[in-house]
């Protein structure tokens, strides 16, 4: 299992669109993707847990992957941020 924390950088947080794309991300890989908000933690290959995470511009996300592709799937995660 790999953790990184980012920051989100994107003026709108993770909206709709953002996260369309990181669902997408996430699901290219085998590994099991997660987010982590403060106590909230989502599938990342989940279009309505991640719709429901709601996370602003600014704060801290800790994307954690496990499985056999888990640091090319962290690298291309923290991309979206």
């Amino acid at each position: 299992m790999i953790e990184k924390t980012v920051t989100v950088k994107n003026e709108a947080g993770l909206d709709p669109g953002r996260i369309a794309v990181m669902v997408q991300t996430a699901c290219k890989f085998e590994s099991s993707v997660h987010l982590k908000n403060e106590e909230r933690k989502v599938n990342a290959k989940s279009i309505m847990g991640m719709m429901n995470m709601a996370v602003p511009k600014g704060r801290e996300v800790t994307i954690i992957a496990e499985g056999p592709d888990e640091a090319e799937a962290i690298a291309e995660m923290e991309k979206q941020f």
